[in-house]
């Protein structure tokens, strides 16, 4: 399963986006996954300061 944001914890640092291999996350108020182009590397998950992106079980 793709990558999740929680939005209620996610401040748009961008930190995810700029890891992200694949280019799947767009950053504007929250950080957002394209499930189609998620490859659930978990870099972004592992990069987060906010721990506020997960991969889906």
């Amino acid at each position: 399963m793709p990558a999740k944001v929680d939005e209620e914890t996610c401040t748009a640092c961008g930190a995810c986006a700029e890891i992200c291999p694949a280019d799947a996350i767009t950053v504007e108020d929250v950080a957002k996954v394209d499930p189609e182009q998620c490859t659930e590397c978990g870099a972004c998950t592992e990069e987060c300061p906010l721990e506020a992106i997960k991969l889906e079980e």
